[in-house]
């Protein structure tokens, strides 16, 4: 398991422990506490959408960087393998 992965399991699961607790002492009807559970979530699972999103634009930009870095190696290395080859003829 990565340590990011770690660190989301922790905060969703101190978000329940959160919610929890929340409704054990919260002073007010039962309908209205739904309502506003219902809408922290949608808020919640919007701002993780958009956490998501913008960790697949990083994967992407990092995917990018080492495709682009492998294809200069490859081509050191065949450059390396012509100039070897050459010095044996």
């Amino acid at each position: 398991m990565t340590t990011t992965s770690k660190i989301v399991l922790g905060v969703l699961g101190a978000a329940a422990a959160g919610v929890a607790i929340g409704m054990l002492v919260a002073p007010e009807k039962g309908c209205d506490m739904r309502e506003k559970i219902a809408s922290g979530a949608r808020d919640w699972a919007s701002e993780f959408t958009d956490w998501l999103t913008a960790r697949q634009k990083d994967l992407k930009d990092i995917k990018n960087t080492v495709a682009a870095h492998a294809e200069d190696v490859a081509d050191q290395a065949g450059a390396e393998w012509n100039k070897a080859k050459n010095t044996m003829s």
